[in-house]
């Protein structure tokens, strides 16, 4: 199998809906009793490059294993309820610091499933019971510039907010390949441009030395 590029890692807390994302984008099908032991590793090629896409476990027995999932990742979609308010929340004290790993221009998303359940609800018909919205995009947005302090980064060089914060519904489809893809499209540059700056291995061949001739005028 050939090796990824790059990685791309779902964090969240147990039941926000990372693994019913990542199968209705590669598999186009939807389960919503499934949950991650450790991490699922799904490959995705796409341009020139192949990218790694990792999902991890919600679950607090599993949250260590998330520092070593996001060492090195390209890309983090945080991923929240957009009717559990607490699952944004711990995206910033649960989740947040295990990004540190992650490389130095790690690109971050704020994801908020299961808006098929609210009110406003999205494509196609989740045909679930519907209330109101319990989390708002202007929440995610103030958690996404949050992070770019965290990181340390100037708001103005980052990607806008609100390019970086979707809603989607893994039930229904909803903005979910507009979520992956757009991910993707940001990090292949990225990827590639790290790739240009990467210095070449040379061989210096006047540093090596001639072979040793033996009596017979043999080489050793």
């Amino acid at each position: 199998m050939r090796r990824p590029d790059a990685k791309v890692v779902l964090l969240g807390g147990a039941s926000v809906g990372k693994t019913s994302l990542l199968r209705r984008y590669t598999e186009r099908r939807f389960s919503d009793s499934v949950s991650t032991v450790g991490g699922a590793f799904y490959l995705k090629p796409w341009r020139a490059l192949h990218l790694s896409l990792w999902d991890t476990a919600g679950r607090e027995q599993f949250h260590g294993l998330g520092s070593m999932y996001c060492r090195g990742a390209a890309a983090v979609i945080l991923t929240y309820d957009v009717m559990q308010p607490q699952s944004l929340v711990e995206l910033e004290d649960r989740f947040l610091g295990l990004t540190d790993s992650a490389s130095k221009d790690c690109l971050f998303i704020i994801a908020g499933n299961k808006v098929d359940l609210t009110e406003q609800g999205g494509e196609g018909d989740g045909h679930g019971p519907r209330g109101p919205r319990q989390v708002s995009r202007e929440d995610a947005v103030a958690l996404y510039k949050k992070i770019l302090r965290y990181r340390m980064v100037d708001e103005k060089a980052a990607p806008a907010a609100e390019q970086m914060c979707f809603e989607t519904s893994a039930k229904t489809g909803h903005n979910v390949d507009l979520l992956f893809e757009t991910v993707f499209d940001m990090v292949v540059p990225m990827v590639l441009r790290q790739k240009a700056e990467e210095p070449v291995e040379t061989v210096d061949i006047t540093s090596q030395k001639p072979p040793k001739r033996t009596r017979s005028g043999c080489c050793t």
